[in-house]
């Protein structure tokens, strides 16, 4: 058998973390650069268990920079990282981070449009002890994202109305904002435009999260509950615009899809 060859742990889990901070902040030149520096190094074969670990963590977060790009099939895209940082996981018996791969495969699902299958994925783990309290309380939320997107929006408010109360209890704010912009939408796509402004109102009063993803799709949710009603319909517009001019400096080409399926739709909306 060939020697294992020597890693710097603490260093390579020191990059992690900076990576994951620069994601947040949708810095992708960064955090790709942090990533490669230690995946162009080494093959998971030359490690131990320690570095097997950090290398399948550093392939996840690959996984996560090309969902976030908008790259989510082909063989450097989210759903090979995923499922290549899945088996990694698998074979070093850590049930939790397998668990969360599903998790993240299943976001894969919804965001390529087979919702029913995304939310039967989602339902599954939302009960699924592997997970922490919080990751089971996100997939129950996503249920419903997948559930309005499909247009069951009453199942979807009840859902997403369950994550919310679990959010509370957890002292999640983040989630607990992000959950209500979601809401906001199925109440749009319900008809309810009142309840779908006073969630949109919740979610821009609560949200301490300044990263530009969110702030794209929190300022797309509230232009799409505007367009929705011809008396906001240009504040709506204004909206979507702004949003798109963030999301193509980021080049968060997922949302600048979403905004343009939007924009496409009014017409018939508003026949």
């Amino acid at each position: 058998m060939s020697e294992l060859l020597p890693v710097d742990d603490e260093s390579w889990a020191d990059d992690l973390d900076r990576a994951v901070a620069a994601l947040s902040q949708q810095n992708f030149v960064f955090a790709e650069n942090l990533l490669d520096r230690w995946l162009s190094r080494f093959s998971p074969l030359e490690l131990d268990d320690k570095g097997r670990y950090l290398f399948a963590r550093s392939t996840a977060l690959i996984g996560d920079l090309q969902r976030d790009r908008g790259i989510l099939f082909g063989s450097a895209a989210a759903q090979q990282a995923y499922i290549s940082a899945c088996s990694m996981f698998r074979k070093l018996d850590t049930p939790r981070r397998v668990a969360q791969m599903e998790l993240s495969m299943t976001v894969i699902t919804e965001m390529s449009g087979r919702l029913e299958t995304a939310a039967r994925s989602y339902e599954r783990l939302a009960g699924d002890g592997r997970l922490s309290r919080r990751d089971r309380a996100r997939a129950l939320l996503w249920v419903g994202t997948a559930l309005s997107k499909h247009g069951e929006y009453d199942h979807a408010t009840r859902v997403m109305s369950t994550a919310i109360r679990e959010f509370e209890e957890l002292s999640e704010p983040d989630d607990w904002s992000v959950a209500h912009q979601k809401l906001a939408l199925a109440h749009r796509g319900a008809g309810d435009l009142d309840r779908a402004l006073r969630c949109i109102d919740i979610a821009h009063r609560t949200t301490t999260t300044p990263a530009p993803m969110q702030w794209v799709r929190l300022t797309t949710a509230q232009g799409h509950v505007l367009v929705s009603d011809p008396a906001t319909r240009d504040d709506g517009l204004r909206s979507l615009d702004l949003a798109a001019k963030v999301a193509a400096r980021y080049r968060l080409n997922h949302q600048l899809d979403s905004i343009a399926r939007i924009r496409a739709a009014i017409p018939t909306v508003h026949r």
